[in-house]
């Protein structure tokens, strides 16, 4: 698939705990900043499809952890599409830190769905004509 997509950022105090380092449950939200810029380099937001009657929300979240993130740290979160999607999306992240030191590895799973009826449905054909 392409090449990732990059955003980076500096790490909020509030996002710390006592000794400066990322609480872990924040990195699913870095990740979440990944995807939506990811989704806005291509030409689509989350809010364009939330008002066209899409959501996705998250399936599966795997991270494997490697080094820690810690308060002032500039980050990069790398992320690209894994495959084609279907009525799933998924996506591979790599965080690294500004050293360029891999922090962590991750992959994501979203399933589209119809705000409305609350059911899976494929993905729309705008975004796959965007992705070819």
């Amino acid at each position: 698939m392409k090449d990732f997509n990059e955003i980076s950022f500096r790490v909020r105090y509030g996002e710390t705990d006592q000794m400066g380092v990322v609480y872990h449950g924040n990195y699913a939200q870095y990740l979440e900043i990944g995807r939506v810029e990811w989704l806005r380099a291509l030409g689509v937001s989350y809010k364009d499809m939330e008002t066209q009657g899409v959501m996705l929300p998250v399936i599966n979240l795997q991270i494997n952890f490697l080094k820690s993130a810690i308060y002032d740290d500039v980050i990069t979160v790398k992320t690209r599409l894994k495959k084609l999607p279907t009525v799933r999306i998924e996506f591979e992240y790599i965080i690294l830190n500004q050293e360029g030191e891999k922090l962590i590895e991750a992959s994501t799973i979203l399933a589209f769905m119809d705000v409305n009826r609350k059911r899976p449905i494929k993905c729309p054909d705008y975004i796959l004509k965007k992705l070819s």
